[in-house]
């Protein structure tokens, strides 16, 4: 059964409004399996930092934070587009932290996150987009289906939760 929902962006102002409901995606999320930069035990003071250094980042327009929100109002999902690029490099962004809630999957809200986060890098004037994901995840598997190109493949690049190595593998988009 899908789940109702709703995809907007998110101000730097708003996001310490949806702290609670941030950490909570970003900890089943890890605690899911999902290579994302944390480690197992994650704590909510973690979470909550991460998502506060977010805001920050955001309320200095380098990046944009998109969340998809339940009926109830609260963040099931979200994901993240770096805008901050080196100067040479200005028609260029970075995606990072598409996360669903476990109990939110396969109802097609990541690819409504990814659709408005093109929409948002194009008004941006970004051309490209570039992301990296694990290796043989279902992630790496939807960006493929989304038509992401794949790049290739770096064994051995970071930890999955547990502290398993991962190999990551690179993907790219032309809007």
């Amino acid at each position: 059964m899908t789940l109702p929902f709703t995809v907007r962006r998110l101000s730097a102002a708003e996001i310490p409004s949806h702290l609670d409901a941030l950490c909570d995606v970003l900890i089943d999320c890890v605690e899911g399996g999902a290579s994302v930069s944390f480690m197992l035990p994650i704590s909510r003071e973690k979470a909550r930092e991460f998502w506060l250094n977010v805001a920050q980042s955001a309320a200095r327009d380098e990046r944009i934070v998109l969340a998809a929100l339940g009926a109830d109002g609260s963040v099931v999902g979200t994901v993240q587009l770096i805008l901050s690029q080196p100067e040479n490099q200005p028609h260029r962004a970075d995606v990072s932290k598409l996360l669903v809630h476990r109990r939110a999957r396969r109802g097609g809200i990541a690819q409504a996150l990814m659709e408005m986060l093109e929409n948002e890098a194009q008004k941006a004037g970004k051309t490209v987009l570039v992301l990296d994901t694990s290796t043989g995840s279902d992630a790496e598997r939807f960006y493929s289906r989304h038509q992401w190109q794949r790049v290739g493949v770096i064994p051995h690049y970071a930890l999955m939760p547990d502290g398993e190595s991962c190999g990551t593998t690179l993907f790219f988009k032309h809007l």
